[in-house]
């Protein structure tokens, strides 16, 4: 199935089965940039969705995997994780920290691990979807795969 996908989507497939995560990437018809649009691209709550969000903070790029249904309160953030500050990174920083753009971003596959925190709400899903590496692919896996393959910790993001 990886030969359909874009370069971008088997690194992260790559990475998907070496950390033994098995759901499969899919490629939708119409981009997912965004959590509504994937939720209804794949009939799931929005909540379902695990956004991938790319900051900077204290000069180094934070991953944070929130909720579709949430967004991210980046003070209150700052202050749990001890961090003096966390701002939105530039479409270029994204890439440059993912190697993916805006609307695709996936929790895996990067160029090197970021620090990655994950949405607490996302536990009360049994499952879950995320970017495949393009705003066309997603890929189901389970709260706890989300966490392990991420090595993220698990805070409120709101």
């Amino acid at each position: 199935m990886t030969e359909n996908l874009s370069p971008r989507s088997r690194i992260v497939h790559e990475a998907l089965r070496s950390a033994g995560v098995a759901g499969e990437i899919i490629t939708l018809p119409d981009a997912a940039s965004t959590a509504a649009l994937a939720a209804a691209a794949l009939g799931v709550e929005v909540g379902a969705i695990a956004n991938s969000l790319v900051f900077l903070s204290d000069g180094e790029p934070l991953l944070v995997m929130t909720s579709g249904a949430h967004r991210v309160d980046t003070a209150a953030l700052a202050e749990r994780l001890g961090r003096r500050s966390i701002v939105r990174a530039s479409p270029d920083e994204v890439r440059a920290a993912t190697g993916q753009a805006i609307g695709g971003v996936a929790p895996t596959g990067h160029p090197a691990p970021l620090t990655t925190v994950v949405d607490e709400a996302l536990a009360g899903f049994d499952e879950i979807w995320a970017a495949g590496g393009t705003p066309h692919t997603v890929f189901p896996l389970t709260f706890d795969e989300l966490v392990r393959l991420t090595g993220g910790t698990v805070s409120a993001v709101d």
